[in-house]
């Protein structure tokens, strides 16, 4: 018999108004009660306005942005992305961010350090790229396997080499860090934390790194104003002059620019640069062509002076080296670049002078870059 039955029927028959009073007050209880125990309702989902779309602003001679169209670019989401490229909670035992192994003070690169080692200390076997005008590549890493940014940028996470994680931990880590309920919220209009959101994110910082205020760049704007010494000079002209054989009678040049060309002093191409005559397998791996063995991204020459070690196993430590082995020491590989061949076919090599490096290195540190080093947007954010 209920609480409420029960005290009723002390109720005498008589008492038939108390008897309603009682039924009304104890209906009151019982709904009152009944309302209490129903599970509290969902807290209602914070509104975010949307994010202010981030302006591109077009460097002289550059050509224009390849930006992603399913990824627009927003002044939210770069900042979003700029707390994930230095977050270390992405690793494994929180002690590894992406801007661990590209540090800003060397254009986002691992200098003085031929392989970079993971949480667990194990090396691994490429030299870590520099990071800046991202937004012209269409392959990434030396061997070019990915054909996104948004896809290069997980892979270093969940890599057991490197930052050993996996992206549900990943996700789990960072939807538990207070900070990123606004960021994600400001960024996606959602708080909700996804791997592809993490990987937007990174894609839109990394794509407005962008290198184009160096020495060069003011020379080639105004060379009145900027010129570069008699040295830079004539380290540009070697650089940009094709070789020419002795028997020609033609002024010898350093052919750097077939491979290294453009205002952005790369091309998007991948070469056998005559490393080794068993060279390992690069872009290979992409095309499963033994054409392809040995070939490797042609990286920019923008910031080199700051980006040592050199090559995708950065075996040469300083510039002079890089250029002792394309002045003498071309190996002949199955797939030498075909301007190399006819190099190392001529003379071996370039047989570049002591002086003619000398200009050439002068004329390549006129493209560093002092503003992307400083540049506070590229920075670590204070919290």
């Amino acid at each position: 018999m209920s609480f409420h039955r029960l005290v009723l029927n002390q109720v005498s028959s008589n008492s038939e108004p108390i008897k309603v009073w009682m039924r009304i007050v104890f209906s009151f209880i019982l709904a009152t009660g009944a309302w209490s125990c129903q599970p509290d309702k969902p807290p209602v989902p914070k509104e975010y306005p949307e994010p202010t779309p981030f302006t591109w602003v077009n460097r002289p001679f550059f050509p224009p942005p390849i930006l992603p169209a399913n990824n627009p670019l927003s002044l939210q989401g770069v900042e979003l992305g700029r707390h994930l490229f230095y977050e270390k909670k992405l690793s494994g035992d929180n002690t590894q961010s992406c801007g661990s192994c590209h540090r800003l003070n060397y254009a986002f690169s691992d200098s003085l350090l031929r392989y970079s080692k993971g949480i667990d200390g194990i090396e691994g076997n490429r030299n870590s790229m520099a990071l800046f005008n991202l937004t012209w590549h269409t392959r990434f890493f030396w061997d070019g396997r990915t054909p996104s940014l948004r896809e290069q940028v997980l892979l270093p996470i969940q890599d057991p080499i490197e930052m050993h994680q996996s992206l549900p931990d990943a996700v789990r880590k960072i939807s538990e860090t207070p900070k990123y309920k606004a960021l994600f919220g400001a960024a996606f209009r959602s708080e909700e934390v996804t791997s592809d959101r993490i990987a937007r994110a990174l894609e839109q910082f990394l794509l407005t790194v962008v290198s184009g205020d160096s020495r060069f760049d003011r020379f080639r704007q105004n060379p009145v104003a900027h010129p570069l010494s008699a040295s830079e000079q004539r380290g540009l002209d070697l650089f940009m002059r094709e070789y020419s054989a002795p028997s020609t009678g033609r002024p010898r040049g350093a052919d750097c620019f077939h491979c290294h060309g453009g205002h952005l002093f790369r091309a998007d191409a991948f070469f056998d640069n005559g490393l080794d005559e068993q060279p390992a397998s690069g872009f290979e791996v992409v095309t499963g062509l033994a054409s392809d063995r040995g070939k490797f991204k042609a990286t920019s020459l923008r910031n080199i002076a700051l980006t040592a070690p050199y090559m995708h196993d950065g075996r040469f430590s300083t510039l002079e080296e890089v250029l002792d082995h394309y002045s003498n020491h071309l190996k002949n590989s199955p797939n030498l670049d075909p301007n190399l061949r006819i190099v190392y076919q001529s003379e071996g090599g370039l047989n570049l002078s002591n002086q003619d490096k000398q200009d050439i290195i002068n004329f390549l540190h006129t493209l560093t870059d002092s503003s992307l080093i400083n540049n506070p947007a590229f920075q670590p954010p204070l919290d």
